[in-house]
């Protein structure tokens, strides 16, 4: 697997800097609020575009169940990956219905289910395992040209998971799990002794500029879901693979430790030691991190330490909205929570995947 681009750095600082027209809106797809996938009665699965107050604007056929996606900042474009360990992507026109691309990784790797774009668009970046060589791999490829592979750089650790793009846009978040996995073992996890897993900073090139990682006792809480709050603290959300029920919740401060929230500790046998999915209110102080497999979430404010704890069965999907947060379930509804009530607002015959896409 080719993994250094030629002249990588000059070469993506120049395309970076460049800038595009995008010729179609999220206005002519319905202007919708979230983007999931999901799967129906009949089996099929679908990525939906969901409006604001809970209605299905489009559905657009997919191949296979899909994990989560990235939406274009412009374009009414998203790019929804296949559910570790797939192989695919696809590149859909939202406004027409149409997979505009199809996207595979090269021989010997795979996705892992999340995404970014660049801010303005040019670039899209994928989490990959590089599983031949056992390392997490940022694949880049080039959206503005037809999402021609350009090449890929290392994560800053094993097995990444979620990733986003810093509110200034200059930097990429990655959620390196640490847990090293090959598709010939399916999704086994096979090196859970010495799993180390980490919060890595990375420029859009490819510099490693910050990593931190949790204390030795918690080396076995896989970093999996992340999100920002507007004064770039990052909201983490583990995967616990070990014995009892630590905290599953942490905040990172850039040049800080890891710090995993005491407060919501009691929560960690509810969650069963699982943080399905993270966000971050878009105006406001609190985060919230959702365990489906407790059927609970949490919101959480870091600056008062005071905690909301709701109760919705299979809640997974989470969107930071202002003041409150959207949220989905396996179940097939649709939910808000504004201030400190929790309220539903549609379901839906359909069993939503793990994560809401913001537009």
């Amino acid at each position: 697997m080719g993994t250094d681009l030629t002249n990588r750095r000059g070469f993506l600082t120049g395309l970076l800097a460049s800038s595009t027209t995008p010729a179609l809106s999220w206005a002519a797809a319905g202007n919708p609020a979230f983007l999931s996938s999901a799967q129906l009665p009949n089996g099929d699965h679908v990525l939906s575009g969901i409006s604001r107050s809970g209605g299905v604007i489009f559905d657009i056929p997919l191949p296979a169940r899909g994990h989560a996606g990235a939406r274009h900042p412009d374009r009414a474009e998203a790019v929804f990956f296949a559910r570790r360990p797939g192989t695919f992507a696809h590149v859909i026109n939202c406004a027409t219905g149409a997979t505009q691309r199809e996207l595979t990784t090269p021989i010997g790797s795979h996705f892992s289910g999340h995404g970014t774009f660049s801010q303005d668009g040019m670039l899209l970046f994928t989490t990959e395992n590089d599983y031949q060589a056992g390392r997490g791999m940022i694949g880049v490829w080039d959206a503005a040209g037809g999402y021609a592979r350009l090449g890929a750089f290392l994560s800053g650790g094993i097995g990444p998971h979620e990733m986003l793009l810093d509110h200034d846009g200059q930097r990429l978040i990655v959620a390196n799990g640490g847990i090293e996995t090959h598709p010939d073992s399916g999704r086994a996890k096979l090196n859970l002794p010495v799993m180390r897993p980490n919060l890595a900073y990375l420029s859009p090139t490819g510099d490693l500029l910050e990593v931190a990682e949790p204390p030795k006792h918690l080396r076995r809480n896989s970093i999996r879901h992340i999100a920002e709050r507007t004064d770039g603290t990052v909201a983490i959300g583990c995967q616990w693979e070990g014995q009892g029920h630590p905290p599953v919740v942490a905040l990172h401060r850039p040049g800080e430790d890891l710090n995993f929230e005491d407060q919501l500790t009691p929560l960690s046998k509810a969650f069963d030691g699982y943080v399905g999915s993270v966000a971050a209110e878009r105006s406001g102080q609190r985060i919230a991190a959702s365990g489906p497999r407790g059927g609970r979430l949490a919101c959480y404010d870091p600056q008062s330490r005071q905690v909301e704890v709701f109760s919705s069965a299979d809640v997974c999907g989470l969107a930071g909205v202002k003041d409150g947060f959207f949220l989905s379930t396996g179940t097939g509804a649709l939910l808000e929570i504004q201030g400190k009530s929790l309220r539903p607002l549609a379901q839906h015959n359909r069993r939503w995947d793990n994560h809401l896409v913001a537009i």
